[in-house]
């Protein structure tokens, strides 16, 4: 039977080669994204950080496609300011995107994976939450809490035949990324990033995707709770 996936934050960037690479994987996959997607995934239109329509597109997919039992939490936005200059406002659009948007799709897609037995949910988080980052203060914190609860559901749901993980991405070459050296947040900008990272190249989307591939694997059933860094050496801890 074939497995049905979903994957947030699907119609770009790394989100886009993941939905990719679980399609040539043989997964139905269903993508969540405000943007339309253009992979051989059917495509709703969700934001997920509306519980109604978290639920209402999770419920749409069971129906439509079979129980989802594969989770992939992309879905993101950054944020790059001073610390003292952030407002409450947008403290909280980043934590309700990529903190309580991934606790909605898991609320929504667990009792799936519980009912089957089995389940996969890959988090994707950032490097940034492992060693923080001046000026991101929200999107780390928001991130780093990716981390703690990819840890806190692996224990809940092992028992259940479920495997939570997370996947910081390090320096990925996304639309994101240049959009940021556009705008000179990079510092020095991604070639003199490339310099210092050990494997002298940017990552890819395709590099996430791999790793993902993996973890939804039924290979992968004894790695579970595990921050899976994908960065080029950029971060060994």
């Amino acid at each position: 039977m074939t497995r049905v996936a979903i994957v947030t934050g699907g119609a770009s960037g790394i989100g886009l080669a993941i939905a990719e690479r679980l399609v040539k994987d043989g997964l139905t996959v269903a993508v969540f994204d405000l943007n339309e997607a253009s992979v051989g995934a059917a495509s709703f239109a969700v934001d997920v950080s509306d519980k109604a329509q978290v639920d209402a597109a999770v419920a749409e997919v069971a129906t439509r496609l079979g129980a989802p039992t594969v989770l992939v939490n992309n879905a993101g936005i950054e944020g790059f300011k001073p610390f003292l200059d952030i407002t409450l406002d947008e403290w909280n659009r980043l934590m309700a995107i990529n903190l309580t948007g991934t606790f909605l799709c898991c609320q929504a897609v667990i009792p799936h994976m519980v009912e089957a037995g089995w389940g996969r949910i890959v988090n994707i988080s950032s490097s940034s939450a492992q060693g923080g980052q001046q000026r991101m203060t929200h999107y780390v914190s928001s991130k780093a809490g990716v981390i703690g609860l990819t840890k806190s559901l692996a224990l809940e749901f092992g028992p259940a035949g479920i495997t939570v993980n997370t996947i910081p991405p390090g320096f990925i070459d996304t639309p994101m990324l240049r959009a940021a050296e556009a705008k000179g947040l990079l510092g020095p900008g991604v070639d003199a990033a490339i310099a210092t990272t050990p494997v002298r190249r940017a990552g890819l989307p395709e590099d996430i995707a791999a790793a993902a591939s993996f973890l939804i694997r039924d290979e992968a059933s004894y790695v579970t709770g595990q921050v899976i860094g994908v960065n080029g050496g950029r971060n060994t801890g």
